[in-house]
């Protein structure tokens, strides 16, 4: 299963590992790559639930736009 998440206040690399590490100790991911340039993390894994993912970027201090 994959996820694509769009999110908006990341301005640079760190901001990008920010969202990456946060999104990579969720249970059932396997994959988080940031692309900084298209504002969107790819999450790839099992039982990828959209309000937990959503929740994990939240608390990393950046907003989430959409998850498809």
């Amino acid at each position: 299963m994959q996820k694509v998440i769009s999110i908006e206040g990341m301005k640079c690399v760190h901001c990008a590992a920010a969202v990456e590490k946060a999104l990579a100790a969720l249970a059932g991911v396997e994959t988080a790559k940031v692309n900084l340039e298209a504002k969107e993390a790819t999450v790839t894994g099992t039982n990828l639930d959209e309000k937990t993912l959503s929740d994990s970027v939240s608390k990393a201090g950046y907003t989430v736009v959409s998850v498809k």
